[in-house]
């Protein structure tokens, strides 16, 4: 089981995304799963430079240890939405 959130970065990690965040990885070790951190990065008109590191290193301080991440890899990767667009075609 993986579970894979996926973060907009339009702007900071708020506290609704870091409660979702540890809920999912919750659910997903409780199952014997991984927590795959995926970017949601298709609108680059509103990118935020340094977002993706500031999101990890926020999930780092809260105890929230991606298994994957865009600083992480492994099979599940790549980790960016703009990343991924050829395996939705």
């Amino acid at each position: 089981m993986e579970y894979t959130p996926v973060f907009q970065i339009a702007g900071h990690l708020h506290l609704g995304g870091l409660r979702t965040a540890f809920y999912n990885y919750l659910f997903a070790k409780s199952h014997g799963g991984k927590f795959i951190l995926r970017i949601e990065d298709t609108d680059q008109s509103r990118l935020v430079p340094d977002a993706v590191e500031k999101i990890e290193n926020d999930l780092q301080w809260a105890g929230i240890l991606p298994d994957e991440s865009p600083s992480v890899c492994g099979p599940y990767g790549p980790y960016k939405q703009s990343e991924r667009l050829g395996l939705y075609r």
